[in-house]
């Protein structure tokens, strides 16, 4: 274990973070979950002992606990939070919900960091592009600021600036976090079936690619392709030559945040041809080009003067297959006619039900919960459907029957949430689903054009081929390892290292057990010798040993205490 600790500390681009991460968890109570993870011992020793109980004052809930010590830690962890908030397939609901109130609104960083970041990455002045920029950033948060500004020919803009040394910050969190998702599932194994390791790995890929300026800016050029015979859909105008990894500056929108209804009625525009075409443009992205903006909260939606909804903000996006895309249509079809034995195949079709299922059984436990759910539905209007509540009870039957869900189908299921929420904003009466129904259809009509048959016959033959040339292959090494007595059967015990670790654990207890009897009665001797200085006519060795033997009694004492195996 110290072997452990060292190679942990030599692995960290600075101790002092894991330091406050561990600070911070014990603040918030969870030091027994820091000693579990034995990272206590990255502490000076009079600290340690504070984690031996849990502080007074703790009055929230353990969900509650996690969300404020990842709000203290800063962005990665707040970032992580968000992305979890997204995932109650792995953390459980209680824990997804309370991430969703994290926000990342942070204090902004000084105008002098942004004029240096933007001199340094192009390599000119900024009195050489920009003829102003308005020192008073118009949105902080934890990766990036926005500031208005005009550049040189008299063009607003807005220039978005990644705060200075973050990704040098996230870099070593995610160090720390691997780290961490390695000795969760060494020391606390059941938390294996939350998949740690599996979750710092998305958190990564997701937040590098949201610090590289340049992604976002292929997004948007992507966006603007796809909406460029959408005259009501607004995407900004890029700027690509002042473009880099940790700025970006692209045109300013003029207009009103689509949830303030009361700048939309000065606007003079109908709230209800907004919802129409702010879902509309959003079916577009989830059912014809399979590439849609991830992030729709109210903040990245405008609604300009000219009634057009201009979007912002493309540093996180989804990507849909044209599978995927399919079996989404044909799931909100089976919606509207009330089939659930299609949305039950669209689940199997899409490979969410483990290897290892019995299929037809799945099929009847499945079926039977969406009856229960579904049979409500006949009795209200397509109107009356509740598609928030509806989508989060299918997730939470798919978690129940512990389905595999991509992280692109949860980031569209969120869309789909925030969705449904404007839309009902902007007008009581908006009617999701009728929106999604035509693109549904037309998407299913597609399927069965000859070129889709074709395309898919192709795709079965190039397999079909593959089996029938690498099976034999396949075959002969099979038998020639069989022959050479050189197949061998890997087998993966349940549970056998926990059992190892047990007795590793009660092993060291006894020795030290043993070794506190040894003081013991090596001071015992000495004080009935009588030999050496006394205190209080006591030998000085022996009361020593005394007192080192108290200590290490009650420590181990407590350590068994805490381990709730008396």
């Amino acid at each position: 274990m110290l072997f452990e600790l060292l190679r942990l500390k030599r692995t960290y681009k600075n101790i002092s973070r894991v330091r406050q991460i561990v600070y911070v968890f014990v603040k918030h109570g969870l030091g027994q979950f820091v000693e579990q993870l034995n990272l206590h011992k990255v502490l000076p020793l009079p600290k340690r002992l504070k984690i031996l109980k849990t502080p007074e004052d703790i009055t929230h809930t353990l969900p509650e606990r996690l969300r404020l010590a990842f709000g203290e830690l800063g962005p990665s962890f707040i970032k992580l939070a968000q992305l979890l908030s997204s995932r109650p397939d792995l953390i459980t609901k209680p824990f997804a919900d309370e991430f969703k109130k994290l926000q990342d609104e942070v204090p902004p960083f000084p105008f002098s960091d942004v004029i240096r970041i933007i001199e340094e990455d192009m390599k000119v002045s900024v009195s050489d592009i920009f003829d102003s920029i308005d020192e008073t950033p118009v949105a902080a948060a934890s990766i990036a600021q926005v500031h208005h500004a005009v550049l040189k020919d008299g063009t607003p803009v807005v220039i978005k600036i990644q705060r200075p040394r973050i990704a040098e910050q996230i870099e070593t969190d995610i160090s720390i976090l691997r780290s961490i998702s390695a000795l969760m599932v060494k020391y606390l194994p059941e938390t294996e079936v939350f998949n740690p390791k599996g979750i710092v790995d998305e958190f990564s890929r997701t937040i590098k690619r949201e610090l590289d300026f340049t992604e976002e800016a292929k997004n948007m050029c992507r966006f603007r392709r796809n909406f460029s015979n959408y005259p009501h859909i607004h995407i900004p105008r890029l700027y690509p030559e002042f473009v880099s990894k940790r700025m970006i500056v692209m045109e300013r929108l003029d207009g009103v945040r689509i949830d303030d209804i009361e700048g939309i009625k000065r606007l003079g525009i109908d709230r209800r041809e907004i919802a129409l075409k702010g879902v509309d443009a959003y079916f577009k992205m989830f059912l014809e080009d399979g590439f849609f903006h991830a992030d729709p909260h109210p903040g990245n939606i405008f609604v300009m003067p000219d009634g057009r909804i201009g979007l912002v903000d493309f540093g996180i996006v989804g990507w849909l297959t044209p599978d995927i895309m399919e079996s989404i249509a044909t799931a909100l079809i089976a919606l509207v006619k009330k089939d659930f034995d299609t949305i039950v195949e669209q689940y199997i079709r899409l490979g969410l039900v483990k290897e290892d299922v019995d299929i037809e059984e799945f099929k009847r436990e499945f079926k039977a919960d969406m009856i229960d759910f579904l049979i409500p539905l006949y009795d209200v209007t397509l109107a009356e459907i509740n598609l928030a509540q509806y989508l989060d009870t299918l997730l939470h039957i798919a978690i129940k029957h512990k389905l595999r869900i991509p992280s692109d189908l949860l980031l569209l299921n969120k869309c789909m949430l925030i969705l449904d929420s404007i839309g009902r904003e902007l007008d009581p009466n908006f009617n999701f689903i009728s929106v999604a129904e035509p693109y549904a259809k037309r998407l299913i009509k597609s399927k069965y054009h000859p070129s889709r048959f074709y395309e898919s016959f192709q795709r079965q033959v190039g397999e079909f081929y593959d089996f029938s040339t690498k099976t034999p292959r396949q075959l002969r090494v099979l038998l020639r390892k069989a022959l050479r007595d050189e197949l061998h059967l890997k087998m993966t015990p349940i549970g056998l290292d926990r059992l190892i670790r047990d007795i590793d654990r009660s092993t060291n207890r006894l020795a030290f057990s043993i070794v506190v009897a040894a003081i013991i009665l090596s001071s015992s001797v000495l004080t009935l010798s009588g030999t050496g200085g006394k205190v209080f006519d006591i030998p000085l060795l022996g009361l020593t040993g005394f007192i080192v033997a108290f200590i290490l009694g009650f420590w181990l004492l407590i350590s068994i205490i805490r381990s709730g195996r008396l």
